[in-house]
């Protein structure tokens, strides 16, 4: 099955909205054919940034949201919310949320099982650590955060939900997996995917870690990289279309 490429760039903490906005109409107008394009701004800057994408190519995903559809939980924003927002889809179990707030498999899952419910796409984050690739745990631990993240899906739900296989490693760091090692990583996440489900060849699995313009293509080739989840260089509309470009061969 030809699966179409997906490029999505995760802002993390920069932009405010008028960047944001600024960005998008900047970048629409670069998309290549073939390929689909998010940008994943931050909570404040997502009204704006899903104004500039109306009649264009261009989806907005939020980075985060809570599980429960509303309550007392200060500083979180719900599926509901997201909506409301005119968001597309939702980024969910990042490896800086899980390093730095506490996220656990478990409440990765919740937010996968309710962005589903609620009607907005997902994109569920896994990878592992530099510690956990160098004691040989890397599959062990894909592994446990495949599963768990899509524990209780539909096999509908597991097809529409696009995998970011993100080693932490390379992360910020100026470091990218081989297209060798990345390649490995995500065919057997795609094994999993159809042991467990059966519907591996419909899901996506994105390459996350210092990608570039540089080196994009040569990871974009590879028959088990459907595109990528991109963090430094999504900042720059040219950056970033140049990559989409790269997943759209």
């Amino acid at each position: 099955m030809s699966r179409r490429p997906f490029v999505a760039g995760n802002w993390k903490m920069h932009k405010t909205a008028p960047e944001a906005a600024a960005f998008v109409r900047a970048f629409a107008g670069k998309v290549p054919e073939g390929v689909d394009v998010a940008v994943c701004p931050p909570f404040t800057a997502l009204a704006a940034a899903v104004e500039a994408a109306r009649r264009t190519e261009v989806a907005v995903y939020a980075q985060n949201m809570h599980q429960a559809e509303k309550g007392a939980f200060t500083g979180e924003v719900s599926a509901g919310m997201l909506l409301d927002a005119g968001v597309d889809g939702v980024l969910i179990g990042h490896s800086e949320r899980r390093q730095f707030f506490g996220e656990t498999d478990e409440g990765v899952n919740e937010k996968a099982l309710r962005a589903h419910a609620a009607g907005l796409r997902v994109i569920l984050a896994v990878g592992e650590t530099a510690e956990e690739r160098e004691a040989a745990l890397t599959e062990i631990v894909l592994e446990r955060q495949v599963r768990a993240g899509l524990d209780g899906l539909s096999a509908k739900q597991v097809a529409a939900t696009t995998i970011a296989y993100e080693p932490v490693w390379a992360i910020g760091t100026g470091l990218t997996a081989t297209p060798e090692i990345a390649q490995a990583a995500h065919a057997f996440i795609r094994g999993l995917v159809e042991g467990a489900h059966g519907v591996a060849e419909r899901v996506r699995i994105q390459y996350g870690g210092s990608v570039k313009p540089d080196n994009a293509a040569e990871l974009f080739a590879r028959p088990d990289i459907d595109g990528g989840l991109i963090g430094g260089a999504s900042l720059d509309p040219a950056d970033l279309a140049a990559i989409a470009s790269a997943a759209a061969g």
